[in-house]
């Protein structure tokens, strides 16, 4: 069984494991010890850091486990290994593994993080779980895989944010706008800084996660935990259609559908968001 370990970085209280193949895995955990596990899974091109005031609020109640995904923030970046479902399914498996987790945790997936979420369900099933939750996510990746849809900002980014002149790359994320903070001018400096995350992130990485095909389908259709889906119905990075799809899929599911909300409803509004997951979680058994 993996074992975390300490890492020393100014002002962050971070463990990390060693996942499968050998790639560190890094995240921060904060909140009560006896709280019910919370682990957030950030999206493509994001970091620990992404989910701001939504995770202290969160960390009041929760045991908040916030991971920094294979090749983002200080986790390890491999050089391959990205287009294999199993390597991130294992990662959250050594994050669990490493916290002792094996029965009642709830695991969140925002954009990406559905995808890897759904990995691990793919790999590993429920058996560590009490509820999923799907935020702004799809469950699957890749050209013909029903429910994984890019809206028109990622269309519009691509193939400009896997560029390695950072003008470029500059120009390809300008192309989010403010779609992971809604339109409120008072949230400038939380874009800001998932822009610097995002440019932060190798650009071998950025491409890399998208050079790949899964359908986790048969997943979601197995579930024999509670889904919960959040997803803006004017998201123009993940169309709502794909939350809707895993909605559908899943046996058991409840759903919540912010009208002309966005892509980063944890940030467009961290009250709201914690106040609707914890509702959600306080629900599972």
């Amino acid at each position: 069984m993996p074992q975390s370990r300490p890492v020393s970085l100014t002002s962050m209280a971070i463990r990390e494991v060693v996942s499968a193949d050998g790639t560190n895995i890094v995240y921060q955990l904060s909140g009560p010890e006896q709280g019910r596990p919370l682990v957030l899974l950030h999206g493509w091109a994001g970091t620990l850091r992404c989910w701001g005031r939504a995770a202290e609020i969160l960390a009041e109640t929760f045991r908040v486990i916030a991971v920094d995904l294979r090749g983002h923030g200080y986790s390890g970046a491999p050089e391959a290994g990205y287009d294999d479902p199993k390597n991130w399914a294992a990662d959250v498996a050594a994050v669990l593994a490493g916290e002792d987790i094996t029965a009642g945790a709830v695991l969140l997936g925002w954009s990406y993080g559905g995808i890897v979420l759904s990995d691990y369900l793919t790999a590993y099933g429920t058996g560590a779980l009490a509820g999923v939750v799907y935020c702004g996510s799809q469950a699957g990746i890749g050209r013909g895989v029903e429910g994984s849809q890019p809206g028109p900002a990622m269309q519009k980014a691509i193939p400009d944010v896997f560029e390695e002149s950072a003008g470029r790359a500059m120009r390809g994320f300008a192309a989010f706008g403010n779609a992971n903070t809604g339109p409120g001018r008072d949230k400038g400096e939380d874009a800001q800084r998932l822009f610097g995350g995002s440019l932060a992130t190798p650009p071998r990485v950025r491409k890399a996660l998208f050079y790949r095909t899964v359908d986790n389908t048969e997943a979601l259709r197995n579930l024999d935990v509670p889904v919960f889906v959040m997803h803006g119905t004017a998201d123009p990075v993940v169309p709502v259609e794909n939350g809707r799809y895993i909605a559908e899929q899943a046996p058991e599911s409840r759903t919540s559908f912010w009208d002309d909300a966005q892509h980063g409803l944890f940030v467009e509004d961290p009250q709201r968001f914690a106040d609707e997951l914890t509702e959600f979680v306080a629900s599972l058994r």
